[in-house]
């Protein structure tokens, strides 16, 4: 799922629990710790090692089953605290109105056309509790559009992933640049959307 780069996952895992922390807890503004939907959740790392310890509940989604009954067994006794495994793809996936404290879509959204990518983000808003937020977390290009020919992905550039975020009505309440990844992979970014 990292692409040979395995040893990157507690970097970008440390990396994702700073970048929660800045908006999880409890009182005025602030996102409730109560249920996660993981998008794209493959076998549940990020189910497992961010979203389960910082959540009471979690669903996750993900286009291939095989992944989805991995990640059961991968959860072990923490998957007793996840409520659904949607087995879907994004671009067709409608979540619940108003379940998600926060919705996490990690290295995925570069499988999604514009268009796709755009109502999904609508989808989610709506999915949405009181002071919720929707994260994208990916790889950035320097300029443009650049397609991987491994996986039949896109890697977009900054400005045209914010672009994409306006158009679906969101706008973004912060954003980071992932640290200490190898200088040879995309750079990636973190946004956090509401």
């Amino acid at each position: 799922m990292l692409g040979g780069y395995g040893t990157i996952s507690t970097i970008d895992l440390n990396g994702s629990k700073a970048f929660l922390h800045k908006f999880l807890g409890e009182g005025e503004g602030a996102t409730s710790p109560g249920c996660a939907l993981d998008c794209g959740a493959g076998i549940g790392r990020i189910t497992k090692r961010l979203l389960l310890p910082l959540f009471k509940t979690v669903d996750l989604v993900d286009v291939t089953q095989e992944f989805l009954d991995k990640a059961k067994s991968y959860l072990g006794e923490d998957g007793k605290r996840v409520g659904h495994y949607f087995c879907c793809g994004l671009q067709d996936f409608v979540p619940e109105n108003g379940r998600y404290d926060v919705i996490w879509i990690q290295w995925v959204i570069g499988h999604l056309t514009d268009e796709h990518l755009v109502e999904f983000l609508r989808r989610c808003q709506k999915a949405l509790r009181p002071n919720g937020l929707i994260v994208i977390k990916d790889n950035v290009s320097y300029e443009g559009v650049v397609p991987d020919e491994v996986d039949s992905s896109v890697c977009r550039d900054l400005p045209i992933v914010h672009s994409l975020v306006a158009r679906a009505g969101l706008h973004i309440v912060h954003e980071e640049q992932q640290k200490n990844f190898p200088k040879e992979i995309f750079q990636v970014h973190t946004l956090a959307l509401r």
